[in-house]
């Protein structure tokens, strides 16, 4: 469908919608998406830069996380993935005279998307007047020198290092992610909150405290080799395209798939493969059970499994459980008070479809079960999350080949900068090297993750934000409350390759530093270098960018943390800062010396491919937990509960999006096009509430701490979503969601479970 120029205004910018359909996923309309890559970087451009993606010789997506083979497609990316590509590799600029033309004041009226649309930042950029969101300041061109000055003069003059906040986005590198971790603990902070925050944290949280390790169990050729995979709170379609293929080929080989969603998602329902001549016409149904589930009724489903499992004679593992685990009488004891009826309630589903998932679960020796944000984002998350692992106890299914827990990660290195050290919680054993390493005294309190970093600026607890990537203000929740907060800030600094919506909420100075994406060529003193990353599966391999810079004027991660470093620290650190910029083998060398599993970390990635790091429940069925065993849990079965009228609201990402990155302004797959203000209802639920489809509604989320919070101008698309629930795109409705509504444990935003009444626009 034809649609008008954005105008860059989110509200103006209304969506048109085509009837809900679900086509095949995966046959990724490649002239389309051919045509957006060219449109930003030229035919030959295109050419030489796709066909290096996630290469063993070229680099690593800076898409998702998803792993690869060892044996590569010669296209080996999916349709958002070449768009990643080509915004970053894109010929557009954003030079000095670009932010002469924009103030402040303007930047802060246009839409994330058309800021991520305005091409690769070129030049150091400093805004001395910033916080109020009106006038007519403007970023001005800086010297490297006067910023890293700028970044000394706020740090060294806080009255603690705990004023301090340093985050860091899932796209940062290993050997970035080390040297920023070093120089906030040698600084003296532990304020170290990262994307993962926002994201996995539950699933962290769970699986430690479970299995004794926070990272999946199993490998890509698990997948393949699965009798079922049980996919839960995840689009693939979307989200994870390329897992679509592992999927393809392990249904192939005979598993059986259950998606758990309370959308139908394309990416489940069919997959057309565009590697392969019959794939791409014909197509393969991947899922052999859709359960529709009611947002947040995941933990009642997998409490009721587990009871199912337990009384079913010869189901449970009895030889696992009694040599390899902790807590089995306090799970069975729980499990019997789960309740058919109440489980109905919590999930929406049938009898029927709970008893075919419990056939399918017991017909199988090898279960892997997928999850994302639909389970990780309520507030009992983390006891969802300890659910399914009970579920996979019960049957042996980890550390068993082809079964175990597979959590799938978002931006492409968020699990690998967790394993360097970003941490607001670090174990005293991680600090305990680092300090034997670098003569230094790491403080040993913890930090703030990303919620309470926010309520610290909010509070006046602190005063300076260095974002490393990412986009702080776009991802986080209450968003009125995070830009006010933000504005209280003496420095905001974000380390970036393209504009977004942080770069105009700012403190009361400001600064944009330029650096190199996963596509440039990085070269430094000692010659070229390459850089590391760990994928979703804890796969480590080398990523190397081969296109000219976008500008001579960018720095590399490392190189930009190190010159900070010699700027703040200056000669009371004996740290090398200026080896580690020459040369990003020394800061391997270093990695190798203080972190498990990356002994001869140079020697093992110069293996084409990489290597894969230990890990302990997996290889060997040992269980680094309290207990020295893998433990079931039996926290007590919690569902939202929605009062009449009211609808439960999830967010969610469009096709056309990553994380918070805007590619397009369509959602082809549920047949929405041109523009991202919509909210999808159940028909049935619509016309109770008397929402005409096509008519137009404010959201307003309604929370016991009684302020009004609302998301104005959108249009009602009626979808098949689960009964009582609803569904809309983020970052447009993380205004819903409060601070402090987080998951227990994890303090992750609750974004998955909002509950929200409709007004007239």
């Amino acid at each position: 469908m034809a649609t008008k120029p954005p105008t860059g205004d989110p509200i103006q910018d209304a969506p048109q919608v085509t009837p809900p359909k679900h086509a095949a996923a995966g046959l990724p309309a490649i002239g389309h998406t051919l045509r957006i890559a060219q449109q930003q970087m030229g035919v030959a451009r295109t050419a030489r830069t796709l066909l290096k993606v996630n290469q063993k010789d070229g680099f690593d997506c800076p898409g998702c996380a998803w792993p690869e083979g060892d044996k590569r497609h010669t296209a080996e990316f999916c349709e958002n993935g070449a768009k990643a590509v080509a915004e970053e590799a894109t010929l557009r600029r954003v030079t000095p005279e670009f932010f002469a033309a924009h103030p402040l004041a303007d930047l802060a009226t246009r839409s994330g998307y058309w800021l991520g649309q305005q091409g690769r930042i070129t030049e150091p950029m400093l805004l001395e007047r910033g916080a109020a969101p009106g006038g007519d300041d403007r970023y001005e061109p800086v010297s490297w020198e006067k910023a890293f000055e700028v970044i000394a003069e706020e740090l060294t003059a806080l009255d603690s290092p705990d004023e301090a906040l340093f985050y860091t986005s899932g796209r940062t590198s290993n050997e970035a992610a080390f040297l920023f971790q070093l120089f906030a603990r040698e600084f003296g902070t532990n304020n170290l909150p990262d994307c993962s925050n926002m994201c996995h944290e539950s699933s962290g949280s769970a699986l430690t405290e479970t299995i004794g390790i926070g990272k999946g169990s199993v490998s890509l050729e698990d997948l393949h080799r699965a009798d079922l995979i049980i996919v839960a709170g995840q689009n693939p379609g979307t989200n994870h395209p390329r897992m679509l293929s592992a999927l393809e080929k392990a249904k192939t080989a005979g598993a059986r798939i259950i998606s758990v969603n309370p959308l139908p998602e394309a990416g489940t329902e069919r997959f057309k493969n565009p590697q392969t001549p019959i794939g791409m016409f014909r197509g393969t149904a991947l899922t052999d059970l859709f359960l529709q589930i009611r947002i947040g009724g995941d933990q009642a489903l997998f409490r009721l499994l587990n009871k199912l499992v337990i009384e079913t004679d010869g189901a449970t593992d009895e030889a696992f459980i009694r040599e390899h685990t902790h807590g089995y009488e306090d799970l069975a004891a729980a499990a019997k008070d789960a309740d058919w009826d109440e489980t109905l309630t919590a999930t929406g589903l049938t009898r029927p479809e709970i008893e075919q998932a419990l056939a399918m679960i017991l017909a199988s020796e090898r279960t892997i079960v997928c999850w994302a944000m639909g389970l990780t984002q309520h507030k009992h998350a983390v006891a969802t999350i300890r659910e399914v692992v009970n579920l996979l106890l019960l049957r042996g299914n980890i550390g068993r080949p082809g079964a175990g827990v597979c959590p799938v990660r978002g931006h492409s290195n968020v699990q690998g900068d967790r394993t360097m050290g970003i941490f607001e919680r670090p174990a005293p054993a991680f600090l305990d090297a680092l300090d034997r390493e670098f003569g230094i005294t790491s403080p040993r309190g913890h930090g703030y993750d990303v919620v309470r970093s926010i309520q610290a600026l909010r509070d006046g607890r602190a005063k300076v934000l260095f974002a490393m990537g990412g986009n702080f203000v776009g991802a986080t929740p209450d968003t009125e409350v995070t830009e006010a907060a933000i504005r209280t800030a003496a420095l905001t600094v974000h380390v970036s390759t393209k504009l977004n919506r942080s770069h105009a909420v700012t403190g009361r100075r400001a600064l944009i530093l330029p650096t190199l994406g996963r596509t440039d060529k990085d070269v430094q003193a000692s010659g070229k270098q390459f850089v590391t990353v760990e994928d979703s599966m804890g796969m480590v391999h080398a990523s190397r960018g081969n296109l000219a810079p976008a500008s001579p004027h960018l720095l590399s991660e490392p190189a930009i943390v190190a010159r900070m470093a010699r700027a703040v620290l200056g000669s009371a650190s004996a740290t090398p800062w200026e080896e580690f910029e020459r040369d990003y083998a020394s800061i391997r060398e270093r990695i190798s010396r203080v972190i498990p599993g990356f002994e001869d970390f140079n020697a093992k990635v110069a293996h084409p491919g990489g290597f894969q790091l230990p890990h302990a429940p997996r290889d060997e069925r040992r269980f680094p937990t309290k207990t020295g065993k893998a433990n079931f849990t039996a926290a007590p079965v919690e569902y939202p509960r929605v009062p009449e009228g009211r609808l439960l609201l999830q967010t969610l990402r469009s096709h056309d999006q990553y994380n918070t990155t805007i590619y397009g302004l369509d959602d082809r797959y549920r047949g929405i096009t041109g523009g991202r203000r919509v909210v999808m209802v159940n028909p049935a639920d619509a016309a109770e509430l008397g929402l005409a489809d096509g008519s137009y509604t404010d959201l307003v989320s309604e929370w016991t701490d009684g302020v009004e919070r609302r998301a104005p101008g959108f249009r009602v698309v009626h979808y098949p979503t689960a009964r009582g629930c609803a569904a809309a795109y983020y970052p447009e409705t993380n205004v819903l969601v409060p601070l402090d509504s987080t998951a227990d444990v994890s303090n992750t935003p609750a974004s998955k479970s909002v509950v929200v009444r409709f007004e007239p626009a």
